[in-house]
């Protein structure tokens, strides 16, 4: 009985420490190496309000939550029919001055007639006076025949002017007018995805008043907190790994585009090492808009996960924080073709290229090819994450 308990004892502890190595190994296999950082957050993206410029009652909104719609989608249309009525008498308005401006053209035309005809007039008067034909009175009606003629050409010169003026208010007011009601159609500025549809038809709209909220799919980000001498260490362009927990064995490739030029004190839902990491510097970790448009269909902000971002340009990312997507956004580039056998090419370049098709042979047969669903529901990468530290992970 002795015996049987001494072997269930053994076996036991056999088994717990096989777990124990095991659980060991996992956990240093999942260390973060020296010249890395991380930090929990949440995928996410630009919000974009579309709002209106004046008050307007809503007649249509086509558009539901969760729509992608590209740039220049209408949103809403805003009942324009007052502005409408505006902008036609506006129009009448213009025709109107303009042809004032051909009733002043004309008569600048009939003035300058007359001065020249004035202005000869006096001419003739003065050479018979000097001839002494024409009395001095004869002359001085000459002259302000002219004056007077010149004077109206003025007036109508000036006329003409105010013409011109009024035709440019009266067009100002059109383009005003036109724009209100171009207005009125409420667009998308780019390619994103409505996030609330914030009012429906027949609602009254005050200026300002948002239609609907979108998101700027086009910059696709994760903001995290970085301790001091971590954010000091970190440059701008350096790659960084984001790993989703609705995917965690999939690390998205990203690039640190931004880094906060003051620390902040630490906000509540951002986990810590140590107390003292009172002071942090926001930094962003943003996915490659590429990959953000291969799948567009899936990406989805307010996912939680972790960052990780590189701080020693010489450091090597680990195997879970590699996957299909890494690899392909930092795969070399190919090599030229070699010159076909024959030409120029010797027993030993033969002897080469039989090597390399083997070996080519050989992976293509060991490595699997799988086709990743979305960058936040990919297949698991190899060697997958396993168990994370818990203060490496939110």
């Amino acid at each position: 009985m002795t015996l049987k308990r001494l072997l269930i004892a053994v076996a036991l502890l056999a088994i717990l420490g096989t777990g124990a190595a095991y659980g060991w190994r996992a956990m240093q296999g999942n260390r973060l190496p020296a010249g890395f950082a991380s930090g929990n957050g949440r995928i996410e993206a630009n919000e974009i309000d579309i709002a209106t410029k004046y008050a307007a009652r809503v007649l249509t909104i086509p558009v539901e939550e969760g729509d992608l719609v590209e740039a220049g989608a209408v949103i809403a249309t805003l009942d324009t029919r007052d502005l409408e009525a505006q902008l036609r008498s506006a129009e009448a308005q213009l025709r109107q001055t303009r042809r004032a401006r051909e009733e002043a053209t004309a008569l600048v035309a009939q003035r300058v007639s007359e001065a020249d005809f004035a202005a000869k007039e006096m001419e003739r008067a003065l050479i018979l006076f000097g001839k002494g034909h024409v009395a001095e009175q004869r002359v001085d009606q000459a002259r302000n025949s002219r004056r007077t003629a010149d004077a109206a050409l003025e007036a109508a010169k000036s006329h003409l002017a105010s013409a011109e003026e009024a035709i440019a208010a009266a067009a100002g007011d059109v383009d005003r007018l036109a724009d209100l009601v171009a207005d009125g159609v409420l667009k998308a500025p780019r390619k994103a995805r409505v996030l609330y549809r914030l009012s429906e038809p027949g609602e009254v709209l005050a200026a300002g008043g948002k239609a609907a909220t979108l998101l700027d799919l086009s910059n696709v980000y994760m903001t995290v907190f970085l301790p001091t001498d971590t954010a000091g260490n970190l440059a701008l362009g350096a790659e960084a790994r984001i790993l989703l927990d609705a995917v965690p064995d999939t690390a998205i490739p990203a690039t640190v585009t931004f880094v906060a030029p003051r620390a902040q004190f630490t906000p509540k839902q951002v986990e810590t090492k140590s107390e003292r990491d009172r002071m942090m510097f926001r930094v962003k970790a943003r996915v490659p808009e590429a990959l953000v448009t291969r799948y567009i269909e899936r990406v989805k902000t307010g996912l939680t996960g972790m960052a990780y971002v590189k701080l020693d340009d010489k450091a090597v990312w680990p195997d879970w924080l590699e996957s299909k997507l890494t690899r392909e956004t930092t795969s070399p580039p190919q090599n030229p073709p070699s010159p076909p056998r024959g030409e120029g090419r010797g027993e030993g370049d033969a002897l080469r290229d039989f090597a390399e098709n083997a070996a080519r042979s050989d992976q293509a047969s060991v490595i699997p090819q799988s086709t990743p669903r979305s960058p936040l529901t990919l297949s698991p990468s190899p060697g997958g994450r396993g168990n994370i530290p818990a203060g490496e992970r939110s």
